[in-house]
């Protein structure tokens, strides 16, 4: 039995992994969902001070708290510079990183540097609230953003996105136990469209290592492909439990 922490990334909550959690689950596996300071359930909390290192506190206080260890941690999109500092917080409680479609960021990064004009392009279409930047609002079309184009699914979502604090994205990553992150087992669950944007070595040294799954549809995977994302993840399982 393995334990799965699974990170939501931008403008998302716990509830996009409804899908995958109950797979896992129902194959046996403890699975958390935790939602970050300021989204979907939590975005009643004041935003002002809400940035990166706010979201990596939320990720290892999780650890802490529920003493959970030999962690399987998963990071979607932005939450993949979220699991990256979590685990630099809290190396000792991971087993595995798994960057789902997500950001791959080292020291010294942000979300802006590692995905550049991905993240840049939903600035100009953001907004202000009691002086907090907002971007990714949850529009009719937002859905589109994240490769959902189901209309059922598209509805679901609609009434669940929230707007995220940009200086989220643009906060740089504080790293401080990097020998023993970088020692952690990474597993890389892509989307076909977007390996032509991701670093090729590192693309070279997982699919090398049999550490990469690529699917072929929309960004946000888990909900378009929960059965592909969770096979996925029983197999890193497998392999994270020999």
């Amino acid at each position: 039995m393995a334990t799965f922490v699974l990170v939501h990334g931008g403008g998302h909550g716990g509830w996009c992994y409804q899908r995958v959690a109950r797979l896992l689950s129902h194959a046996g596996h403890n699975v958390y969902a935790p939602t970050l300071s300021g989204l979907a359930e939590r975005s009643h909390l004041p935003l002002g001070d809400i940035g990166l290192d706010t979201h990596v506190q939320d990720v290892a206080a999780l650890l802490h708290y529920e003493d959970l260890r030999d962690v399987i941690l998963v990071g979607h999109s932005y939450g993949g510079m979220v699991i990256t500092g979590a685990a630099d917080r809290a190396t000792d409680r991971i087993r595995s990183l798994v960057y789902l479609d997500a950001a791959n960021p080292v020291n010294g990064q942000s979300l802006v540097d590692v995905a550049g004009p991905i993240i840049e392009a939903t600035r100009p279409l953001g907004t202000v609230l009691d002086g907090v930047e907002l971007v990714l609002l949850p529009t009719e079309d937002a859905p589109l953003f994240y490769g959902v184009t189901d209309p059922a699914d598209m509805e679901w979502m609609r009434s669940r996105l929230t707007a995220h604090p940009w200086r989220c994205f643009e906060e740089k990553l504080e790293l401080r136990n990097e020998d023993a992150l970088w020692a952690l087992p990474q597993y890389h669950i892509i989307c076909t469209s977007t390996l032509a944007t991701r670093d090729p070595g590192l693309i070279q040294q997982a699919r090398a290592a049999g550490c990469l799954w690529d699917i072929d549809t929309g960004h946000d995977l888990m909900i378009t492909e929960p059965r592909a994302v969770t096979d996925a993840l029983l197999e890193i399982a497998v392999t994270a439990l020999q």
